[in-house]
């Protein structure tokens, strides 16, 4: 690793990094030499290298960047000291996300909300002791890890569960040990790991980050699955098995999300790679790997990332909604009012979870201003269980129009002339209108729209397990306290 970079990059740079050291992905049963030019991915990289350019833009460049040492970085790179800092964290969380209508799940500033915690909290990794001759400074590996992907404006990956092989047993109970990715052994460079991990979102990136799962099931205190690293997502040894792309190379006026940012989904495949010691963060200890996140506050910062996508895809939900209603001028309809204050509400709600959370921040033990956990936690739990019905409403608003949407070509043929007649809107040509309802199509209904249901679904973990660790955490006593003391009032 090497900190002789130049803070935030542009697209072009991070275009050249990407095609001079591609990851190795495979897809159909090809290797991908070259995403920046690959049919499947090309799209999502030019998407990436807008993002980039983006925070180098003079309008933007002080929202979304910061100066430190007389370099600028990324923006969530910076570790807050004030409420403010955080409001201008968030403020960048959802410039950047309103990018992709908030359906860019794990743009770049996810993971670095992950390395920026952790770099902070690096003291939390120091309490890894290994047994044997481990001349490693966990800590401060963490923290010179964190540097580099600063420093360098890396696109950061990650994997935390294992494959869904059974899912009744634990890791070393598998018929191979190595299902599950697992230390091999220890040599003079690094360890050497074996297995794979699901799900690699946004494998179109510079480097692949393994923190420990958060729900390791092992009955000893030491574990070879217990494990904290980064490599190159070209290691030797590493590879990327991506699902069937959801870009299948249609025009972006016929499939407007999918064509630019089918971020991919992938498991890694772990053949014997090398992590170099300095590259590992934690080792064998179950314990400190499952709270591992918690006891950085790495999960709360990565949360408000969250909370701040969501308000911005909500927002998108409500523009579009909204636009059909005043394309075909349903609005004066009460149930089609209801409709659209259904989105309302839901987007007021987030974004006063955002501001409950970081008006109520506190400086953590490593000297982190952090979002508070509970507004956070209700956040995490509501928008998965109530986020199917935001392209339910998209459907019950567009009805029929969502399916009868002829494509760009058809409207350039020989039927063009009718098309223009007979799909225009009350208050929109047809090539608008047209133009639109793609655009709810691709939200609400296509295979884009699929991907993205399950995905908020499971964004944090099964919705049952969610709901029990919020159970466990939350602090109800006082409320308890409250209604007994209004029990045994007399009178």
């Amino acid at each position: 690793m090497h900190r002789n970079g130049t803070g935030a990059v542009n697209g072009e740079q991070f275009l050249k990094r990407l095609s001079e050291n591609p990851p190795t992905l495979y897809i159909d049963g090809q290797r991908v030499e070259d995403p920046t030019t690959h049919p499947s991915t090309r799209n999502m990289c030019k998407s990436l290298a807008g993002l980039y350019d983006m925070q180098l833009d003079p309008e933007l460049r002080d929202i979304l960047t910061y100066e430190e040492d007389g370099k600028r970085y990324a923006r969530s790179f910076m570790v807050p000291k004030t409420k403010e800092d955080l409001r201008l964290i968030g403020e960048a969380h959802r410039i950047r996300a309103h990018y992709g209508l908030g359906f860019l799940g794990r743009a770049p500033d996810y993971m670095n909300t992950n390395v920026m915690a952790a770099g902070a909290g690096a003291e939390y990794f120091a309490q890894c002791k290994p047994e044997g001759d481990h001349k490693v400074d966990f800590a401060e590996n963490m923290r010179n890890y964190y540097r580099f992907v600063r420093d360098n404006d890396l696109c950061l990956t990650h994997a935390l569960t294992n494959p869904q092989v059974n899912r009744s047993k634990m890791a070393s109970e598998m018929p191979d040990p190595y299902i599950a990715l697992g230390v091999v052994k220890e040599t003079d460079e690094g360890i050497i790991v074996r297995g794979a991990r699901m799900m690699a979102t946004l494998p179109i990136a510079d480097e692949i980050v393994i923190f420990p799962s958060t729900v390791l099931r092992e009955n000893a205190d030491k574990s070879r699955y217990a494990m904290g690293f980064a490599v190159p997502c070209n290691a030797p040894g590493l590879s990327f098995q991506c699902r069937e792309p959801i870009d299948v190379g249609r025009d972006v006026e016929d499939h407007p999300l999918s064509s630019r940012f089918d971020e991919q989904d992938a498991f890694v495949i772990f053949d014997d790679v090398l992590v170099p010691w300095e590259r590992v963060f934690l080792l064998y200890d179950v314990e400190l790997a499952n709270k591992a996140y918690a006891g950085t506050d790495a999960v709360l910062h990565m949360a408000y990332q969250v909370v701040n996508l969501k308000i911005a895809k909500t927002e998108a939900f409500l523009g579009v909604a909204q636009s059909i209603v005043n394309a075909i001028g349903s609005g004066q309809f009460q149930h089609v009012q209801a409709k659209i204050a259904e989105i309302i509400i839901m987007t007021e709600i987030l974004k006063g979870l955002e501001v409950a959370a970081r008006e109520t921040a506190f400086e953590n033990q490593y000297g982190v201003m952090t979002p508070s956990r509970e507004p956070l936690d209700a956040a995490r739990n509501y928008y998965p269980a109530n986020h199917h019905r935001l392209p339910e409403l998209l459907q019950l608003l567009g009805a029929s129009g969502i399916i009868m949407m002829p494509s760009k070509a058809d409207r350039e043929g020989p039927l063009g002339p009718q098309i223009d007649k007979f799909l225009q809107a009350g208050n929109a040509s047809a090539e608008d209108r047209l133009k639109l309802f793609r655009l709810a199509w691709d939200m609400s209904m296509s295979s884009f729209a699929g991907r993205q249901a399950l995905y908020e679904k499971y964004f944090f973990g099964d919705p049952v397990r969610m709901h029990s660790a919020l159970y466990e955490v939350y602090d109800s006593s006082e409320a308890v306290m409250r209604i007994q003391e209004f029990l045994k009032r007399e009178g």
